[in-house]
């Protein structure tokens, strides 16, 4: 893949209409948790779940090509959970990360998969690098009105975005009932903002056609590996130890209740959202695609 340097902005002009603006105090909300990850980096990697071998069979039977061999930019890599199972399928990986905590504990642990500083919303790669771009619970970070343009820049012809989720499996009782707790403790409900991930949402322009899969899987930890995992979510890093220190404390309780052996056994809904670029020869022949007449709502 080709190597990061200074990459100067993309010479075209977007040809859809800008999202509007958030307001001051949402925007300074969605900053803090994008960055509360940064102090917990150790936390995060040592608590939250992978994905399982199915979402990446997934990946390259929609994307049309394996990963093995592929150049592949993982964007948000965070602390490279992701990057490890891509690069374990032979894809020729670089990570992209705009926290210096998260990109600190990657070089720790992830020392044969190079990673870059830089965010989806600007991206440090070269133009038509990268046969895959990959968001592994990261699109969220990003400005839409701006990151499909700058993966639409990255990507080859024929190349591929692919955007995934662990979900909770709300139809789990246990799931749905401490998710309940949570949203009545810090008056967020963080399991529906998981869920509400589609393809409209993905990207507001409509520029690009996302085909939808959904993996169940699970996986049994520890009962501290579970509450870790929650406690690295940025709600709880937003929200001060003390307010979040009292959530988990209650919620060990419930959760002995539930698994008095300690074990835990958490259930997820992967989601993704993958989305192929035109070949070179479909590119040359498509019409051109009118931007949409109302600025996008989402």
């Amino acid at each position: 893949m080709t190597t990061p340097g200074p990459v100067p902005p993309p010479t075209h002009t977007p040809t859809h209409a800008a999202a509007p603006a958030p307001t001051p105090a949402r925007a300074t909300t969605h900053t803090a948790r994008a960055h509360s990850f940064n102090a917990a980096a150790a936390q995060y990697a040592a608590g939250r779940p992978s994905y399982p071998p199915a979402l990446f069979d997934a990946i390259g039977e929609l994307a049309g090509r394996p990963l093995a061999g592929a150049r592949v930019a993982d964007i948000g890599a965070g602390t490279g959970i992701a990057t490890a199972r891509l690069h374990a399928r032979g894809a020729d990986v670089i990570a992209v990360e705009p926290g210096a905590g998260m990109a600190a504990e990657f070089r720790r642990t992830r020392a044969d998969v190079p990673i870059v500083r830089g965010s989806g919303n600007a991206l440090p790669l070269a133009d038509h690098c990268a046969d895959l771009l990959t968001y592994a619970q990261a699109w969220h970070w990003t400005d839409p009105a701006r990151a499909v343009p700058e993966a639409l820049r990255v990507l080859r012809p024929g190349g591929a975005l692919a955007l995934w989720w662990n979900t909770d499996a709300l139809d789990v009782p246990w799931i749905a009932a401490s998710a309940a707790r949570v949203q009545r403790h810090f008056g967020l409900d963080i399991a529906a903002e998981k869920r509400d991930v589609d393809a409209g949402a993905a990207d507001p322009t409509g520029r690009l056609r996302f085909t939808r899969r959904e993996i169940r899987w699970s996986r049994r930890v520890p009962l501290e590996t579970h509450l870790a995992n929650i406690g690295s979510h940025s709600i709880f890093l937003t929200h001060g130890e003390e307010h979040s220190a009292a959530f988990l404390a209650e919620e060990r309780r419930h959760l002995l209740a539930a698994f008095p052996d300690g074990a835990v056994e958490e259930t997820y809904d992967t989601v993704l959202l993958l989305a192929t670029t035109p070949t070179a020869s479909t590119a040359s022949t498509a019409p051109t695609i009118p931007p949409p007449p109302h600025p996008p709502t989402a």
